[in-house]
C-alpha cells in the first residue's frame, strides 16, 4: 500500500466538471419533448410460461440459465412445426464467449488497455438489476440470477433477466392485391416477438443484450452499447488546435475520447434437426450472357460451397459473410467454449479460438459450433459525452428452406383492442 515510484511524463489541465453529471436530479434545467405516456397491456397475462428454467412461448421452447462469466445461456431452443407435429431443435447452446475491447491509443498510459471483459471481469458477474419501466416494459417478467461469488459463497443478482413480449407496430408480413376485378384483398400480420434481456455494466460501459425469438423461426441477437466513454485529459480546448495524431476525438475542453473497438464473440452450437450438420457458404456471382439467349448483358446467381474442413469455414469480416469456426462438441472438444482461452490473458496461447482452428478438422455432416464475432469500430463524438446514447448491432439466425412454407401463413393475428381516445395510449394484445 505504498507508492514506490512514479513518472511525471506530461502535465495537462484538469477538465471542467460542468455539464458532466448525467443524473436527472443534477440537471439545472430539463427539456420536455411533450411525449405522452405509452404502454403495452396484456389483461390476460403473458402468453409465455416459465417452468424452472424452461420458457415456452408461441411455437418456441428453450432453456435459459445465468453464468457468471458469459451471462445469459440459451440452450435446447426448439421450434414447433405444426405440419410435422413436433418440436424441431435449432440451437443446442448459445452464449457470449468473449468481449474484447482494445483501445487504439499508443500513448504510454493507454497502449496496454486491451480488455477481455468476459474472461477477466465476468460478463455475468458484472450484470446489474434491471429497472422496471426503464430497462424493461410494463409487461415484463423478471428473473433472478445465482452464481458462486469470488469467495466461494452463493450470490444472487435480483432481476438479472427480464422476459417480455414485444410489439412495436412492426409488420411480420403483409400484401394488398389490387389487381382482382371488383375486389381488393389485404392481409396483414403484426410482428409480436419474445425478448430475453440482460444488462452488464463492465466498468464504464453498459451492454444491453437481447435474445429475441420470432414466430417466423428467427432468433435475433442484439447488443447495445451505452454508458460512459473512457476519456483522458488533453491540452487542447478546440479541435482546430490539434496538429498531430492524438488517437481520439476532442469531446469537450481538455477531454479526449480515444478510438477503440468492441468485439463480441458468440458461441453458437447449432443442432438443425439433429447433430449431423454442414456449413454452406453462399456467394453471389456475376455471370455475363455471351450466348445470345437474352438481351440482358449479365445476371447474378448463387454459388454454394460446402465447407469440408475448419479452414474452409473461416470467413473474414467485411467479405459479405460471417467469420465462423466449427467443432464437434460431443467429443472431448466440448471444452472449447472460451474464444480467448480458459484463463484469457493468463493463458499460454494454446487453448484459444485461433489455436483450435489450426487443427483443420473435418466438419461436413458434423455437430457444428458456429463462432460469430460481432464488432463495433467506435470513433467517439461529442454526442457520446458525457453519457453515450445506445449504439446497437446484431445478427439473426434465420430459417432457410427449413419449413415447407411461411410458418405463420395459417395463424390468425392477435386480437387488438384500442382504448378510448381520452385514456392512456395503449395496445392490448389478446391471445386467440
Amino acid at each position: 500500500m505504498k507508492i514506490i515510484g512514479y513518472r511525471d511524463r506530461v502535465v495537462v489541465p484538469v477538465p471542467k466538471a460542468d455539464g458532466t453529471d448525467y443524473r436527472e436530479a443534477s440537471q439545472k434545467s430539463t427539456f420536455d419533448n411533450h411525449l405522452k405516456s405509452i404502454t403495452i397491456l396484456q389483461p390476460d397475462g403473458p402468453s409465455f410460461t416459465v417452468e424452472g428454467h424452461t420458457v415456452r412461448w408461441a411455437n418456441w421452447e428453450f432453456h435459459v440459465a445465468f453464468d457468471m462469466r458469459s451471462g445469459p445461456i440459451i440452450s435446447l431452443a426448439s421450434i414447433y412445426d405444426h405440419n410435422e407435429d413436433e418440436y424441431r431443435r435449432v440451437l443446442y447452446r448459445g452464449f457470449i464467449s468473449e468481449l474484447f475491447v482494445p483501445y487504439m491509443d499508443l500513448t504510454e498510459e493507454w497502449y496496454y488497455r486491451t480488455f477481455l471483459d468476459a474472461g477477466e471481469y465476468g460478463f455475468g458477474q458484472s450484470a446489474v438489476p434491471l429497472q422496471p419501466l426503464r430497462d424493461c416494459p410494463e409487461n415484463a417478467m423478471f428473473l433472478d440470477g445465482y452464481f458462486t461469488a469470488q469467495d466461494g459463497t452463493p450470490a444472487k443478482i435480483s432481476n438479472v433477466f427480464c422476459l417480455f413480449e414485444r410489439y412495436a407496430g412492426d409488420i411480420m408480413w403483409r400484401h394488398t392485391e389490387a389487381a382482382l376485378p371488383g375486389d381488393v384483398v389485404t392481409e396483414v400480420r403484426p410482428d409480436v416477438s419474445l425478448v430475453l434481456r440482460m444488462v452488464s455494466t463492465v466498468a464504464n460501459y453498459d451492454y444491453v443484450i437481447d435474445w429475441e425469438f420470432k414466430q417466423t423461426g428467427t432468433i435475433k441477437v442484439t447488443a447495445g452499447l451505452t454508458g460512459l466513454l473512457a476519456v483522458r485529459g488533453s491540452i487542447y480546448t478546440h479541435k482546430d488546435q490539434i496538429m498531430q495524431e492524438e488517437y481520439g476525438t476532442l469531446l469537450a475542453e481538455n477531454v479526449l475520447g480515444p478510438r477503440h473497438d468492441h468485439f463480441i464473440s458468440f458461441h453458437l452450437d447449432l443442432d438443425i434437426d439433429g447433430e449431423a450438420n454442414s456449413l454452406v457458404k453462399a456467394k453471389l456471382q456475376r455471370v455475363r450472357t455471351t450466348d445470345g439467349r437474352s438481351p440482358r448483358k449479365s445476371y447474378w446467381r448463387v454459388v454454394n460451397e460446402t465447407a469440408k474442413r475448419e479452414s474452409d469455414a473461416k470467413i473474414h469480416l467485411g467479405s459479405g459473410a460471417t467469420e465462423i469456426l466449427v467443432t464437434n462438441p460431443k467429443r472431448k472438444l466440448r471444452s472449447e467454449k472460451w474464444a480467448g482461452g480458459l484463463f484469457v490473458d493468463q493463458s499460454h496461447g494454446d487453448d484459444n479460438l485461433a489455436t483450435w482452428s489450426l487443427r483443420d478438422r473435418e466438419i461436413e455432416k458434423k455437430d457444428i459450433v458456429l463462432w460469430y464475432t460481432l464488432g463495433f469500430h467506435h470513433v467517439p463524438c461529442s454526442e457520446d459525452f458525457p453519457i453515450m446514447p445506445t449504439l446497437t448491432n446484431g445478427f439473426e439466425l434465420k430459417p432457410t428452406n427449413f419449413f415447407d412454407y411461411n410458418p405463420m401463413l395459417k395463424f390468425k393475428p392477435p386480437q387488438q383492442v384500442r382504448t378510448p381516445s381520452n385514456c392512456t395510449s395503449s395496445i392490448k394484445i389478446l391471445p386467440q
